[in-house]
């Protein structure tokens, strides 16, 4: 709001430009105007202060912004006409739909295309690639009140209408091993997944639960040769090289490519939903058991480990969103 490449400081003509004070939190205009910054988290910083105008910025992400914002009304008292602008992301928050209700409310939409010029050239284009269609791309970019979007990433709707028949060939399957914690704990979660002309396919669900490592390693190596995988994907974070040489004591025929989890569970599944409310997975058969877990995922509706989940994530993340989402060489 300050100092940024859209901040107060940044915008202004060379010779209105504001000095910021950090220490004491204020901008102070060469006209004399001044200006104070608070923080949504202290709402109680906002009792004594007085102001003419006042600029809320992501009022949908404060904790309170309800209450937040009524206290920085009371502050909104001197001058002929105290204003108001509340910026932000909406989200489906009764505070925000109280605060469109208002009369006297003047509301301006606005979309990140409209602001294409201030952006890299392939932002927008790599974005909608991704999100295009998606309840995430309405809410972030084109500024849409989206019901739901902080639920469950995958609706009963998308997963109904993603039947459908494998194709004769793939341009590429692996299958993706999520490894238990322990030795006989949760569900070594198995899935096999291939790619055709920009589609994920779901080809089976191989998940064994209370395998032995040298169990839950055949299996997956069995999906290997059972679907001619280009790859199995295994998860490092329970094991990491164990999991390759565990692996490899049953001679898989592909190579085997140990993936990490940097984020959480709900952050890596995001841009894997997106792909399903887009259209472009198709499950290959019957799932319940995945499917219940990618429904529950990223929600306290879940009593287990999503191991099947996971391991789909993994799958088509590789095919569709990894580095061998396409082949640099063709040969014809």
């Amino acid at each position: 709001m300050v100092e940024g490449p859209s901040g107060l400081k940044a915008i202004a003509l060379p010779g209105e430009r504001p000095r910021f004070e950090a220490s004491r939190r204020r901008l102070i205009w060469p006209n004399g105007a001044v200006a104070y910054a608070f923080s949504a988290e202290d709402p109680e910083s906002l009792r004594g202060p007085q102001f003419e105008a006042a600029w809320a910025d992501e009022f949908c992400a404060w904790a309170k912004p309800a209450e937040t914002l009524a206290m920085l009304r009371m502050g909104l008292r001197l001058g002929d006409r105290p204003r108001l602008v509340v910026t932000t992301t909406p989200k489906p928050l009764p505070a925000l739909r109280n605060l469109i209700s208002e009369p006297g409310l003047a509301r301006t939409d606005g979309g990140t295309k409209e602001n294409r010029a201030n952006l890299a050239p392939a932002f927008l284009e790599s974005l909608t690639a991704l999100y295009g269609g998606t309840r995430l791309a309405a809410q972030e970019l084109d500024g849409l009140i989206v019901e739901d979007l902080d639920a469950c990433l995958w609706r009963a709707e998308d997963l109904a209408r993603c039947r459908g028949a494998p194709p004769s060939r793939f341009d590429r399957v692996v299958v993706a091993v999520d490894p238990p914690a322990t030795a006989r704990g949760d569900a070594c979660g198995i899935v096999v997944c291939g790619r055709r002309d920009g589609r994920g396919y779901v080809l089976a669900d191989r998940t064994v639960k209370g395998a032995s490592p040298d169990g839950w390693a055949g299996q997956a190596v069995q999906a290997a040769l059972d679907f001619d995988a280009d790859a199995i994907v295994a998860e490092s974070n329970q094991g990491g090289d164990m999991v390759r040489s565990t692996l490899a004591t049953r001679a898989p025929p592909c190579p085997v490519k140990l993936v990490h989890a940097s984020k959480g569970k709900r952050t890596r599944a995001e841009p894997v939903a997106a792909l399903y409310e887009q259209g472009r997975v198709v499950h290959c058969g019957s799932f319940a058991a995945l499917e219940e877990e990618l429904m529950a995922l990223g929600s306290d509706h879940l009593s287990h480990s999503p191991d099947r989940a996971d391991a789909l994530v993994w799958a088509l993340s590789e095919l569709m969103l990894g580095r061998g989402k396409a082949p640099k060489l063709r040969v014809l």
